[in-house]
């Protein structure tokens, strides 16, 4: 069966005035903030702490836009007749958000939790050079960056918290086993006291 002539032209016009006969909707930035989803690219932030100078964002990224120096320094052996150490020092972390293209590869490849999206996407500049943002920047973007979303409550607990809770356990069972020594220590000294001062 042939199609009316001019149903698509009635269908375009009608969607036209259903447009019309509705109010429409301006938002009022940057009086009004937008409600951004939970996992918006807006800026990379840096955990300074948690890069160890891998260089694997700076190689996986396809615009080459970040750029790391670092230098070794020797770490003393831990004990005696050990061997000393060499690691990494993070000298320089910058990223060049004017080449950036926010694919996020840096953050997927980054196997210590380093990188992290920040929603903030406020940071736009008169001068290009001013979008590359060196660690002190991007280490202020980290405080930015929204908390992880909730686990599933049936989900296994991470092992870093099952470990950190053992050994904060373990650490307030040892001090109070100490603080129980202390004292019945002190009770034993306050007991002997008196009886060499009859004596």
């Amino acid at each position: 069966m042939s199609p009316i002539p001019g149903s698509g032209l009635a269908k375009g016009l009608a969607v036209t005035l259903r447009t019309m006969t509705r109010k429409s909707v301006t938002a009022q930035y940057p009086d009004a903030q937008p409600e951004l989803p939970p996992r918006t690219r807006g800026v990379i932030g840096l955990f300074e702490e948690n890069c160890t100078v891998c260089m694997l964002c700076a190689r996986e990224c396809p615009d080459w836009c970040i750029y790391i120096d670092s230098h070794k320094e020797t770490v003393p052996a831990a004990a005696p007749g050990g061997r000393e150490r060499s690691r990494n020092v993070l000298d320089r972390f910058a990223i060049d958000f004017s080449l950036c293209m926010y694919c996020g590869i840096c953050i997927e490849v980054c196997p210590f939790d380093a990188l992290f999206w920040s929603p903030e996407f406020e940071y736009a500049e008169t001068d290009i050079h001013e979008l590359t943002h060196e660690r002190d920047k991007l280490r202020e973007w980290m405080w930015t960056v929204p908390e992880p979303p909730a686990l599933d409550p049936r989900a296994e607990e991470p092992k870093e918290y099952a470990a950190a809770r053992k050994a904060a356990e373990k650490a307030a069972a040892q001090a109070a086993a100490e603080q129980a020594t202390a004292e019945q220590a002190a009770a034993e000294q306050s007991a002997t006291t008196p009886e060499e001062g009859q004596q």
